[in-house]
């Protein structure tokens, strides 16, 4: 059981928009995808039906029946998408916002830098970072080449206003950074805390099986990637399942300019990072 207060369960009943049994904008099936991608946990399974079958109640459950560390990783995920998902809007409370996150971080047993753990998807968004280019990456010189030519291509998307077509291109360009990382640093990657396990076997999964959720998880983990890149990277992570048009229609997924830009925005920040790290 996570070890939440009742106040700081209404702290995020209330920026989560719970009332009435909703989770904020979340239809079912996003709701689902969305806390399996983020800690491997079915939703919908029977044990979560404890106070009622509404996403809000499945999500109490899970406050009562998961561990601190599940729920406080879990949190901070769903604040990070409802920064985005609630951004201009008058009714965004950004003190409880900050509020939440010290939540989430307490749970995680850690302590993040104050002005980085509370920043603003706008804070994000007006860091300045320079371009860095992959060939600096250290991953494999064939694969470099195709990675190259799909970030000119994010540029001319961008200036068009094609911001689905950002997302893609930037999801599969992270995706082909962190695979190649993971190719020169095999050892690491599969020792890592989070790295995704065969369930049939215990053993780590083949890279060509992780999702991408699972490489920026183990990329954070052992600090390839820094906390605004998995802060932001909801924004690509399902960016898959998007390209079928009825899964877009059933997640109430609306691209447009300004996920746009924060999909670049964590692409040129992982790039930043990954060169930093091995450098």
């Amino acid at each position: 059981m996570a070890s939440l207060s009742e106040v700081e369960k209404k702290k995020l009943e209330t920026l989560f928009l719970m009332s009435g049994g909703y989770v904020l904008d979340f239809s079912n099936t996003s709701f689902q995808r969305f806390i399996y991608n983020c800690i491997k946990v079915d939703i919908y399974n029977g044990k979560y039906e404890m106070y009622g079958t509404s996403k809000a109640n499945r999500l109490r459950a899970l406050w009562d029946l998961e561990s601190d560390k599940l729920v406080g990783r879990l949190t901070e995920e769903m604040l990070g998408y409802c920064e985005v998902q609630q951004r201009g809007s008058s009714s965004f409370d950004k003190k409880l916002y900050e509020e939440c996150v010290s939540v989430a971080h307490r749970l995680q047993g850690r302590k993040v830098d104050r002005q980085e753990g509370a920043s603003t998807a706008e804070d994000f968004l007006k860091k300045e970072l320079d371009e860095v280019s992959i060939d600096t990456l250290r991953i494999d010189g064939a694969v470099t080449f195709v990675l190259q030519q799909r970030i000119v291509e994010v540029k001319q998307c961008l200036t068009a206003g094609a911001s689905l077509s950002v997302i893609f291109l930037c999801g599969s360009i992270l995706e082909g950074l962190l695979l190649g990382i993971a190719t020169q640093h095999p050892k690491e990657f599969n020792q890592a805390t989070s790295c995704p396990k065969n369930k049939d076997t215990g053993k780590p999964k083949q890279f060509h099986e992780w999702k991408l959720s699972e490489f920026i998880e183990v990329g954070y983990e052992l600090g390839f990637l820094g906390l605004d890149v998995k802060k932001y990277s909801h924004s690509l992570r399902d960016f898959r399942n998007y390209i079928h048009p009825y899964e877009q229609l059933s997640s109430g997924f609306g691209p447009d300019k300004y996920t746009a830009r924060i999909s670049w925005q964590v692409l040129k920040a992982a790039m930043h990072d990954i060169h930093e790290r091995v450098k």
